[in-house]
């Protein structure tokens, strides 16, 4: 994680390098690049990473689903929409006003998926994902025509389109709260692991199976509008990175939680970097790059876990 973040600092249309930041002539154009844009958009990067991928297996577990994440069961979605609705009814809000509204709407999709899980049989492992893909779906055409209503469909693009290039000193500490939601995971992880295993087991160790699930939502719905806000929708992340870790540690989530917090950061340095260096000078946006990949993981581990299913 070191050694890519260090490269994304070094990676760039403007001349910056080692060079650069200590000739004379040079020193301070570099230093301003560096400072203004380079240092923010890889400390986004990583904050972006590793909550992302938090969030993803915070839902895994509170669904009890290897197959799901917050770009999969509408709740990115419906964050979009309710940073579409606050940014139509209250544009001169403060950008942390918006983030709590779609942190909302991010909640209240969720809980819905929730709701829907109950009339599905335990064993149709497969169908809780295709369901959450219909949820995100169905909620993406709404925000999508509220948005042509209101001729807010290039901004709707830039939302849903996870793009770190116009990240800025100033534009992207919003991301900071994903990483207070990051570390109240791994506070949580223990009741959080307990959860996953069912209302009744967690009712007989003594704790509050319900605050325990609305703890695990809020987590997943801020991190979910705070990404989204700040750099827009990245898909799959948190469904990739959690279940690469869980083959390689296992499943107990007081000792997952960080692998996946760096794991995902180094996911998505790498991602981002692969996206500035395919066409250089141009740059393919993020969400693009992890797209691609992450929907081909998506489908070998539905077809990896499909004999086991069976």
């Amino acid at each position: 994680m070191i050694v890519l973040a260090i490269v994304s600092l070094f990676i760039g249309v403007s001349d910056v390098s080692l060079g650069t930041l200590f000739m004379p002539d040079a020193a301070e154009r570099a230093q301003q690049v560096m400072l203004i844009s380079r240092v923010p958009r890889t400390l986004a990067l990583m904050l972006a990473g590793s909550s992302l991928a938090i969030a993803g297996m915070v839902m895994q577990i509170i669904v009890r689903n290897r197959f799901v994440e917050p770009s999969t069961v509408g709740t990115s979605e419906s964050a979009a929409l309710g940073f579409l609705v606050v940014t139509v009814f209250a544009p001169a809000w403060p950008m942390m006003a918006k983030m709590g509204v779609s942190a909302g709407f991010a909640l209240a999709g969720t809980a819905l998926f929730l709701r829907m899980l109950k009339f599905i049989p335990p064993r149709e492992v497969l169908l809780v994902p295709l369901v959450g893909i219909m949820l995100a779906g169905v909620i993406g055409a709404v925000t999508t025509f509220f948005g042509y209503r209101f001729n807010m469909l290039p901004s709707l693009l830039a939302w849903q389109m996870g793009d770190f290039s116009g990240v800025l000193r100033g534009r992207y500490e919003l991301l900071w709260f994903g990483l207070g939601a990051t570390v109240l995971a791994w506070f949580a992880a223990d009741r959080l692991t307990v959860a996953g295993m069912g209302q009744d087991f967690t009712t007989n160790l003594g704790l509050n199976y319900r605050q325990v699930m609305i703890l695990g939502l809020v987590i997943v719905s801020v991190v979910s509008a705070v990404c989204l806000v700040s750099v827009g929708a990245i898909p799959f992340l948190g469904l990739i990175v959690p279940n690469v870790v869980s083959l390689m540690v296992g499943d107990n989530m007081r000792i997952t939680v960080p692998w996946v917090a760096v794991l995902g950061a180094i996911f998505v340095l790498a991602c981002d970097i692969l996206g500035r260096v395919a066409r250089y000078p141009y740059e393919i946006p993020i969400a693009v790059v992890v797209g691609v990949i992450g929907s081909a993981m998506f489908l070998y581990l539905l077809l990896r876990k499909r004999p086991h299913a069976a």
